[in-house]
């Protein structure tokens, strides 16, 4: 990342001088540099716990909503879920694509969704990086920007409270996971966009993204109204004079999508029914009491995340960038050399702000259970990590600069040590999130086994011309079987036998089949 004027001077100054010093010539900003090979061996091990999960996939099953949404599918394909998503459940039409996309392939289509999806948002957050860096005048050696993405996804998929809800559940990654990673992607035709025709393109994409985002998460979409609010209010801070005009129309642009999609979505019979259910038509989110206890509740989450220690790779992933990058001698820089302690700042209130937006819209529906909802935490906590990697790049910079100003003997040994420590930090965070990854696999394989065997007991029984059989629950992430509450609550069993072909389906606490 870069930093302010003066200190691309203190650089520029020491490296001259330690240049004349040792009569290098170049100094090594301007230079050629030999490619360095260790960025991509690092990226391997956080890749490498990204290939795992995803194989880990293999043993997802449907579960809790989903149960409902399979025999929807089934007779009436993808389309019949987005009509009842708008008419009956929710209103949220572009979720219902999503779902019924992957639904289509019943028990596969789970299986399959962890490496699509995880591939899907490593490739975007990958993008997003080298097109930051490239825009803000900085240029990485090779492996360094897929180093990022690939701890900034696995920071962002395990350092959460549940993985299973974040990653493996995809009816809540959709909404609260892939969401936000796609509201970022919407970022990259801006980012290059250099002529009339690119920028018309930008604008379109980013106005169909706004309307596609209102319609999957009100969450995502609250993030994105901050985020882009603060990019029309202070792009004179942060962006080149030739392209702040255009910057801030592709913002409102954004914004006015989002807007149009919110009010698809809040106007729905889906909504209105999902409102009246959760009885939040009679509870005002702006109400003091409900003020009051969603910024309780946010407080809590926030205790959660701070104390969180596995978020120390991202910024260990950003100190890497700091002191390796060096600037462009030329190149189409959008981005002004950035101070840190205004961005870091503003981005900082950005996300306290946006997380507790979302806590007060989720509030009327959730309560103080706000808290227990871990997935829809994931809406902010994308902006936190991007922060928390930015802080890292400043310090990795200033780090250098301190460096910069030694001889040069003892520079090249100070950021080699410097370097080394921040790689170290990333092996040692992807070590903390493997542990409890490899536990919810056991957890997943053992209800995976389960949940087939009593798949083809139901299959064979309905086969039979059976109407009624026991269901045992099987459980896994905290999440939702039919007959939970020890028993006592049937949801979503009647979906289940739906989906089997029965008429009901009774309450059996061990499955042993016949």
């Amino acid at each position: 990342m870069s930093v302010d004027a003066s200190a691309n001077a203190a650089d520029e100054a020491a490296q001259k001088a330690n240049a004349a010093r040792s009569g290098s010539g170049p100094t090594p900003d301007a230079g050629p540099e030999r490619p360095a090979i260790w960025p991509l061996a690092l990226a391997a091990l956080p890749l490498g716990l990204l290939a795992l999960a995803m194989w880990f996939g293999r043993h997802v099953r449907p579960s809790a909503d989903e149960w409902c949404f399979l025999p929807q599918v089934r007779e009436d394909g993808m389309w019949g879920l987005v009509h009842t998503f708008y008419f009956n459940d929710n209103g949220r039409v572009a979720n219902g694509i999503l779902v019924g996309a992957y639904t289509e392939f019943p028990v596969g289509g789970h299986q399959w969704y962890g490496l699509v999806s995880g591939a899907l948002m490593l490739v975007l957050l990958w993008a997003v990086v080298a097109q930051v860096l490239a825009r803000s005048g900085q240029r990485v050696p090779r492996g360094v920007p897929l180093l990022a993405a690939a701890m900034i996804s696995a920071v962002f998929l395990f350092a959460t409270p549940n993985t299973y809800k974040t990653f493996y559940w995809p009816a809540a990654s959709v909404s609260h996971t892939l969401a936000p990673v796609l509201a970022v992607a919407a970022a990259l035709p801006l980012l290059r966009a250099h002529d009339r025709r690119s920028r018309i393109a930008a604008l379109a994409v980013v106005v169909l993204a706004g309307v596609f985002m209102g319609t999957l998460s009100e969450e995502a979409s609250v993030v994105a109204l901050v985020v882009l609010s603060c990019v029309v209010l202070f792009a004179g801070q942060f962006f080149v004079e030739r392209v702040r005009r255009f910057v801030r129309i592709w913002s409102l642009a954004g914004m006015a999508g989002i807007a149009v999609g919110t009010l698809v979505l809040f106007t729905s019979p889906g909504s209105r029914n999902r409102r009246n259910r959760f009885d939040a038509e009679s509870t005002s989110m702006l109400a003091p009491e409900s003020l009051e206890g969603a910024l309780r509740g946010y407080v809590r989450i926030l205790g959660t995340v701070f104390t969180t220690w596995q978020y120390v790779g991202a910024i260990a992933a950003g100190v890497v960038i700091g002191l390796l990058a060096r600037r462009r001698a030329n190149g189409s820089r959008v981005l002004l050399p950035a101070r840190p302690l205004p961005l870091l700042g503003l981005g900082a209130a950005a996300f306290l702000t946006a997380g507790y937006l979302c806590t007060v819209i989720t509030y009327p529906v959730f309560g103080p259970k706000v808290f227990t909802t871990e997935r829809t935490w994931n809406d902010y906590l994308l902006m936190y990590v991007f922060l928390l990697v930015a802080a890292g790049a400043f310090l990795g910079r200033w780090l250098r600069l301190r460096a910069a100003a030694a001889a040069s003997g003892r520079r090249d040994r100070t950021t080699l040590a410097l370097t080394a420590v921040a790689a170290a930090v990333c092996a040692v965070t992807v070590a903390g999130l493997a542990a409890p990854l490899l536990d919810l696999s056991r957890d997943m394989r053992t209800r995976a086994e389960l949940w087939d065997r009593q798949d083809a007991y139901l299959r064979d029984g309905a086969a039979r011309g059976e109407t009624e059989m026991p269901y045992t629950p099987t459980k896994v992430g905290r999440m939702l079987e039919p007959f939970s509450k020890n028993g006592t609550r049937l949801w979503p069993g009647q979906c289940v036998a739906e989906w089997y072909g029965l008429e009901k389906v009774t309450y059996s606490k061990d499955f042993q089949a016949p």
